[in-house]
């Protein structure tokens, strides 16, 4: 009898999360002689851990296929962090009782760095207990932060979305600056990293194009160096524009703004620094001032998705359930920059010990000395990622999304109630 597989969707989703899911999927219907049932879980590990399982079968090669242009997550995500063994030994049992009613020997778990951190956790139990599974990290985050990996797939096409999007808004405020605005800020995702935000510099070539000011969470935020060099920007060149990480940091290491609420894996939920640097704009300075919350257009923006990056996404997928029927356990397909020019790259894999519980931050080397702007060495990182397109189909002139069927197993066990 063959064994079965289970993929899921963990975290924050991206535009090519789901470009991620067809690489695994048509991977396993390529494979059908080897992987019997390929199941996804609704919510992520929640959807195994409550028996809530949908088999793909049911979806069409149309569908399946469409899934490279659509948004979102398909199979619903989730924030759900799996406590140690130690702490909750009756959730590892679930899955692994979940799995063996199943006959799942595939694991696939499709997240960023906490969901790493789960996916290893699984492979770790399931050693443990005795069960033969093979886990696989699919990596997927905007925030680009998982170590090893040159990149991360939803990176470059965030990354494309912002600098479009600074670079459209400069036209307007430079159109308008005489008589209205003179500063615009736009806050982008980046709780620890910069990444996201040192992209909108792709969108200028010299010092007079927008953005002018760049802030890194990586660096301390210097409220006097920072308002110095928006006033000196105004008179060189009548507006400025500026993009922000949502996770400055002042000199004590305190965000500048945190809602006062966090998610299961105590990470503060952030968003409002663009209004208060307004405020700080407009009352020290005196200068019009408008604020733009970027927040999920940016990770769903799969109009205008880059397409090395939908590439990427897929491959990492495909590589998954490759290196699973390979025999290989609790690693994770990563993206290994060739060559510079041309751009090429090639997919490779990492044990999920080296990479789970990391993260990745800006090099200072990829801050300018003043600590306001990228240097060539980011240019020349980030430049790559941004290019080509694949634009979804359209109808009626928006994009056509694909919407799945969904279909639920009837479930086999008794129902799961957490003790966490």
């Amino acid at each position: 009898m063959l064994k079965n597989a289970i993929y899921a969707q963990s975290g924050g989703v991206t535009s090519v999360i789901n470009a991620s899911a067809f690489g695994v999927i048509n991977a396993c219907r390529d494979m059908k002689d080897r992987i019997g049932t390929l199941y996804a879980a609704y919510n992520g590990i929640l959807g195994i851990l409550h028996e809530d399982l949908i088999d793909t079968a049911n979806e069409s090669d149309a569908d399946i296929k469409a899934l490279r242009y659509t948004p979102g997550g398909a199979f619903g995500s989730c924030r759900y962090k799996l406590e140690s063994l130690e702490k909750n030994r009756k959730e590892y049992e679930r899955l692994i009782e979940v799995f063996s009613a199943y006959n799942i020997e595939y694991f696939f778990y499709n997240g960023g760095n906490d969901s790493a951190d789960t996916c290893l956790k699984v492979s770790l139990i399931a050693n443990e207990l005795g069960y033969p599974i093979k886990a696989i990290h699919i990596p997927k985050t905007i925030d680009n932060d998982l170590v090893i990996t040159d990149n991360c797939p939803g990176f470059g096409s965030v990354a494309k979305y912002v600098a479009t999007s600074i670079k459209e808004a400069g036209f307007d405020l430079a159109s308008m600056c005489a008589t209205s605005t003179k500063v615009f800020i736009m806050e982008v995702m980046g709780r620890n990293a910069g990444w996201i935000a040192a992209s909108s510099a792709l969108a200028s070539t010299d010092s007079s194009m927008p953005p002018h000011i760049i802030l890194f969470p990586e660096l301390v935020f210097d409220e006097g160096k920072f308002l110095s060099i928006v006033e000196q920007t105004v008179k060189s060149y009548g507006y400025c524009v500026i993009v922000t990480s949502e996770g400055i940091k002042n000199n004590a290491g305190e965000l500048l703004s945190a809602s006062g609420i966090s998610d299961a894996f105590g990470h503060a939920q952030l968003g409002g620094v663009a209004s208060l640097l307004a405020e700080m704009v407009h009352k020290k300075l005196k200068y019009k001032c408008h604020y733009a919350i970027a927040d999920y257009l940016q990770r769903s923006a799969r109009h205008i998705a880059a397409r090395v990056d939908v590439e990427q996404a897929i491959a990492v997928g495909d590589a998954g359930v490759k290196l699973a029927l390979s025999g290989h356990n609790a690693i994770m397909p990563y993206i290994k920059r060739v060559t510079q020019e041309p751009y090429s790259w090639i997919i490779d894999y990492a044990k999920l010990e080296d990479v789970a519980n990391y993260e990745r931050f800006m090099p200072r080397s990829f801050i300018n000395k003043n600590g306001f702007h990228i240097t060539e060495e980011c240019r020349n990182y980030l430049a790559p990622l941004i290019q080509g397109e694949d634009h979804p189909p359209y109808i009626d002139g928006l994009p056509n999304y694909i919407k799945l069927k969904n279909v639920k197993v009837n479930k086999k066990l008794p129902a799961f109630t957490s003790t966490s």
